[in-house]
């Protein structure tokens, strides 16, 4: 099972010379990946809706393709991951070459995970439509999937129109995996349904117990009703590290997230109460190191 840290820009920083130290610390502490958030650009707090919280300006986010780029040059086996990229606020056949250049410039160590987002803002700012951006999205796969296992690519679709058009150079990996996610606390039906029935891999945030068990259940469920084996959408599972933790109970989740089949753990320390860059590279340090010889 892999374990990989999910990085949140806040967290760590700006300091190039720590970001490179941070990847080489988390691929030295045997570390499977690290995974990257995105946000293109943020409005004014003022500008929220009642009730909404939504990503602004006064919250840091690296562009997660180019972060993932730097962090490439300067590893050699940490795998590289988004989670996710809102992917129908870019342009699709950008970010086919973007992932494209990416994977052959990692060794093929690219994971791209794609979601919708929900900052309307953001959209209105990259001039795209927020309103269908579920539907686009599905449209999209296809297409970055197409231009990444086709030399040449047709497509008459309602967004997207290729009339025999290829990148070069292709990525290693034909296809790019993508995977999908949940947002923490609002597990929506649409979005499992499109994950079974279109992504490799789902990334749940924070789901335990009984509601992750149905959960997976329906997601095979799915992914069965899409035409694909039940097993075709892998599961990786988040947990929430703290100062002051119990390292068994580390154990513990991973053991028993092991046990039910599910195929990597990704670790978290936003708000664990780690002020500093560097604690937080500590406790994915710590983590990693309590949680990887149980596995073995």
């Amino acid at each position: 099972m892999e374990l990989h840290a999910m990085l949140i820009d806040a967290d760590i920083g700006n300091d190039h010379g720590f970001l490179r130290d941070l990847a080489q610390g988390l691929e030295g502490a045997g570390v499977d990946g690290v995974l990257t958030n995105d946000h293109v650009i943020g409005g004014h707090p003022d500008r929220q809706r009642p009730g909404e919280k939504v990503h602004t300006y006064e919250v840091a986010s690296h562009e997660p393709l180019v972060f993932l780029a730097f962090l490439a040059g300067v590893t050699r086996t940490l795998r590289l991951g988004t989670a996710i990229v809102i992917a129908p606020q870019r342009q699709t056949v950008l970010l086919a070459k973007q992932a494209a250049e990416l994977d052959v410039l990692s060794g093929g160590r690219l994971r791209l995970g794609v979601g919708i987002g929900r900052n309307w803002m953001e959209y209105e700012a990259l001039g795209e439509t927020f309103t269908n951006r579920g539907v686009r999205m599905e449209e999209q796969i296809a297409v970055l999937r197409a231009l990444w296992t086709e030399e040449l690519v047709t497509f008459d679709g309602r967004w997207h129109e290729l009339d025999r058009m290829g990148l070069n150079p292709m990525p290693i990996q034909r296809p790019i995996p993508i995977w999908m996610g949940s947002f923490v606390g609002s597990l929506v039906e649409k979005v499992l349904d499109r994950t079974g029935r279109l992504a490799d891999g789902w990334m749940p945030q924070y789901l335990r117990g009984a509601e992750f068990a149905a959960a997976v259940a329906r997601l095979r469920e799915y992914s069965v009703a899409a035409g694909r084996d039940a097993e075709a959408v892998a599961v990786e599972c988040g947990v929430r590290i703290r100062a002051g933790d119990d390292p068994q109970r580390w154990i513990d989740d991973a053991l028993a997230w092991r046990d039910n089949g599910v195929s990597g753990v990704r670790a978290s320390t936003t708000g664990g109460g780690f002020a500093a860059p560097g604690d937080h590279l500590d406790a994915f340090t710590r983590w990693a190191a309590t949680v990887r010889p149980a596995l073995s």
